[in-house]
């Protein structure tokens, strides 16, 4: 079994083939999805998604980009929608300092508000960063020594891992999870493989990021969480291990972080 640990499956990209989606992607072994949120709209989207469907997770926040109008009352909608048996993390969250779609200051008020309501909740969190590295850093290496013993081991996932080397290192340090998506498969992707090979086997989450990221061989198209494969070969060859092995590692990872029934 599989897991893709973040798919955008609620965003318009998939409304015409959903169902046939998540079909395929239990055809190729992918049993289980998780759904992170961007905003409370998608957050409700989601709730309404996993009652529909079996295997289906999710996880609500309010992304970086979506906090330019943030206020504290969001904590207690976001509090509310965790209250759901199938919401697993509180994300993504973080810092994207790519798009100037909200003030630095807001996204941090945003991000530390939302660290302090998984804390509380003892969930582990999504974590979004785009270009804000050290920032991003620096507020996680001051929440974890906030964390109640429940989440000292399973803070969270750096998803979509893109940053340097030294910030992988801080974050297992801190004992993060990284997860890796299309881009360990693009041909100039060397030193994103570079860090990928050298991450502990019980670290490593798969994830498709889907509609984004879309590995090779199918780069330029919409992405699909059937897709994992190609994602979980790749790392496979770069830890020298069978596919079998990273498979059973990957899915048991994602099981620990996000208490996965």
């Amino acid at each position: 079994m599989l897991i893709d640990t973040h798919c955008h499956i609620n965003f318009n990209a998939y409304d015409d083939d959903r169902a046939d989606l998540i079909e395929r992607a239990s055809d190729v072994g992918v049993k289980k999805i998780i759904i992170p949120a961007i905003d409370l709209e998608t957050g409700e989207q989601i709730l309404n998604l996993v009652d529909e469907y079996d295997g289906v997770y999710g996880a609500v926040g309010i992304h970086p980009n979506s906090t330019a109008d943030f206020s504290s009352a969001e904590i207690d909608t976001i509090r509310k929608q965790t209250q759901h048996a199938k919401i697993l993390a509180i994300g993504e969250i973080g810092l994207d300092y790519h798009w100037d779609k909200s003030p630095k200051a807001k996204q941090a008020e945003a991000f530390e508000e939302q660290l302090a309501l998984a804390a509380k909740l003892e969930l582990p969190v999504i974590i979004h960063n785009r270009e804000a590295s050290e920032d991003v850093m620096a507020i996680l290496e001051s929440w974890i020594t906030t964390l109640p013993d429940s989440l000292k081991s399973r803070p969270g996932v750096l998803h979509s891992f893109s940053a340097p080397r030294t910030i992988a290192e801080r974050a297992l340090d801190a004992s993060f999870y990284l997860g890796f998506t299309g881009p360990i498969t693009y041909k100039n992707a060397d030193d994103l493989r570079h860090i990928a090979a050298r991450v502990p086997l019980d670290r490593l989450l798969v994830e498709t990021d889907g509609p984004f990221l879309t590995p090779t061989p199918f780069r330029g198209k919409r992405n699909e969480p059937a897709y994992i494969p190609y994602i979980v070969e790749r790392l496979a060859s770069l830890k020298t291990i069978s596919v079998e092995k990273l498979t059973e590692a990957t899915t048991a990872n994602a099981i620990r972080l996000f208490k996965i029934p």
